[in-house]
């Protein structure tokens, strides 16, 4: 009556039109659409074509040196790397994230670690742009700064 009801993945169960296998290393930027199952090594950004309804999958013995940027992304390997999740971003139990990840909707299982920054972007189409000048922690950074100089010198205390 009370059992746990496993949640199913929304988007990654589709079918993927690509395989890196375990015993592939790529050297060099992958630019994708459609479907990424990587349980090999990729040393370089892995970039989903902009507008697609992409999936990348990096298995538990997946590994990615670079980051990442696709609307669906589902990690149960390593990635040393931001991540950018435009739609969905699914962490599984062996999952570890050496960067920031940057999500619109996350899915994190127990076990799953990220050694960076958890950042929620609610505009889904800001997240897959690579050019950005600023990212939003420098901008809270800068705002904090400022409203510390305008108050420091009455100690925050106006009349």
């Amino acid at each position: 009556m009370f059992g746990k009801k496993k949640a199913k993945p929304r988007r990654a169960t589709g079918n993927f039109d690509t395989l890196i296998s375990s015993r592939t290393t790529i050297e060099g930027d992958v630019r994708f659409s459609g479907g990424l199952h990587v349980d090999g090594h990729i040393r370089g950004k892995v970039l989903a074509e902009e507008g697609s309804d992409a999936v990348l999958r990096v298995s538990e013995v997946g590994e990615v040196t670079g980051d990442i940027s696709a609307p669906h992304v589902v990690i149960n390997g390593t990635v040393n790397g931001d991540v950018y999740a435009s739609a969905h971003l699914e962490l599984a139990e062996k999952a570890a994230i050496n960067g920031s990840v940057y999500y619109n909707l996350i899915q994190m299982a127990m076990g799953a670690s990220v050694n960076g920054n958890l950042v929620h972007q609610r505009e889904p189409s800001g997240l897959l742009t690579q050019d950005k000048v600023s990212r939003p922690e420098a901008d809270r950074n800068l705002s904090v700064e400022s409203a510390d100089e305008s108050s420091g010198q009455d100690g925050g205390k106006s009349e």
